[in-house]
């Protein structure tokens, strides 16, 4: 018996090509996200901490792509996207490191942001305020431009339950693009929301929620999310949060005064039936507490969400010295059922670490590992991989009762530029990072 368990071990781990795809096999697996089980976080652990350069990795050191500003795995896997400072995406097999196309003059300025919408169709957005369909069948051409902002547009999301594509831009404008109807010459699209210095827009895997960050230090969250209502501007008067003290159990107080600035988070829900609106697209207006920066302003540059929607990431730097942090905030579910004199922050920090602030001015993008449990965050002239808890946690199993650093389990450096963007593969243990200079370094489990 024995021996036929080991034999069916052996025969499914050669069947994969690899320890991470048996290990996934073994998983429990509930609706649209993968719970990893609770006896393989070890192995994991052991897996992401042994991290190191590929021998392999894709060199892209080439004079006309520039700068590295996003990386995009496909959800299967197969294909590594790279949205590149000009013009150009590249594309390439991730487990082979081989090139497989150079979409040439893809955009007509920088390429910010990729998305896939399934494992074929890809969108890209860029400076040249358009975002581009594309089918990796038939990479010759685009599948279709869509035009609708007025500014840099600098990321992409995407509601599978809708089949809307969601795009946000510098000109403050969020608008939906119905991928039902699209023809070669776009798809019918209409304005959903407008702020002023809007950073990052995300959804929620579930899509029940929007979040967009600022560079004011403002993040706006629309709750009970319903892309299919626009929402007027002028509709919500109070887009500016109003400092609302916490206690000690997280519950807001109920007093209130003008005078010196409060501990906690500056938190202010607009309900919408008090606003004349629908019961959807509730929004509040909060200023997320920043470790030691309660009364500095701070630019929320990257904005992302867990892959099972239980806490937002983001990375800010102060306005007023060289400081940055990467902080975790928990999503506190359940809404009082009548709005009270100062209603309760529906985000709580639990996480932070300080960075190192190197390559002040541009954006580094953070990114979840499939499972929720490591984050990868760019780090100078490479990558820290950081955990909630010296054994790797489930968030959820070791949330603090008061916020904690967040545990360094590796650093590795392997660019010679500053590090901009990284992104863990959907199904291999790998990740990616890539960097000013233009390098992209592919990381795998060193054995």
């Amino acid at each position: 018996e024995v021996r036929c368990i080991r034999d069916t071990i052996i025969a499914q781990f050669t069947s994969s090509n690899s320890l991470f795809s048996m290990l996934q096999s073994r998983t429990i697996r509930r609706g649209l996200f993968v719970d990893p089980s609770r006896d393989n976080f070890r192995t994991m652990t052991n897996l992401y901490s042994s991290m190191s350069p590929a021998a392999d990795s894709v060199n892209l050191s080439t004079q006309t792509h520039g700068a590295v500003f996003n990386l995009e795995y496909s959800p299967d896997g197969s294909v590594l996207t790279v949205a590149c400072e000009q013009t150009e995406v590249l594309l390439f097999d991730p487990i082979s490191s081989k090139h497989i196309k150079t979409l040439v003059e893809a955009h007509e300025d920088c390429v910010n942001n990729i998305r896939f919408l399934d494992n074929r169709l890809f969108a890209t957005c860029s400076d040249d305020t358009t975002i581009a369909l594309w089918d990796l069948r038939k990479l010759n051409s685009k599948v279709c431009s869509l035009h609708g902002h007025a500014s840099w547009v600098k990321n992409i999301e995407y509601d599978t339950n809708t089949r809307l594509l969601v795009t946000s831009g510098f000109d403050g404008n969020v608008i939906t693009w119905d991928t039902n109807r699209f023809t070669e010459d776009g798809c019918p699209h209409k304005k959903f929301f407008h702020t002023r210095y809007l950073m990052r827009m995300r959804l929620t895997p579930d899509c029940s929620k929007m979040l967009i960050s600022t560079s004011s230090g403002y993040l706006l969250i629309l709750h009970d999310l319903d892309l299919t209502q626009s929402l007027e501007v002028g509709s919500y008067r109070m887009l500016r949060a109003r400092r609302t003290p916490l206690s000690s159990d997280g519950s807001a107080s109920a007093s209130r005064s003008s005078g010196a600035p409060r501990q906690g988070n500056d938190s202010s829900k607009i309900h919408p039936h008090r606003e004349g609106l629908s019961p959807r697209n509730s929004l509040e207006v909060l200023t997320p507490e920043i470790p030691g920066e309660r009364d500095r302003g701070n630019c929320i540059t990257s904005l992302q969400l867990h892959p099972k929607g239980w806490a937002a990431l983001i990375r800010c730097s102060s306005n007023m010295d060289d400081q940055e942090w990467t902080c975790v905030y928990e999503f506190q579910d359940g809404s009082p059922t009548r709005p009270p004199v100062s209603p309760r922050c529906s985000l709580r920090l639990t996480h932070y670490i300080e960075e190192a602030n190197v390559g002040r001015g541009y954006i580094k993008e953070l990114c979840f590992s499939p499972d929720g449990r490591l984050i990868c965050s760019p780090y100078g002239y490479g990558v820290r991989l950081l955990s909630f808890d010296e054994n790797c946690m489930e968030l959820t199993d070791c949330l603090p009762v008061q916020t904690s650093c967040l545990r360094e389990v590796r650093s590795i450096y392997s660019h010679s530029d500053v590090v901009l963007t990284t992104k863990f593969s959907p199904t291999h243990c790998q990740l990616a990072s890539g960097c000013l200079s233009g390098r992209v370094a592919l990381y795998q489990p060193r054995f």
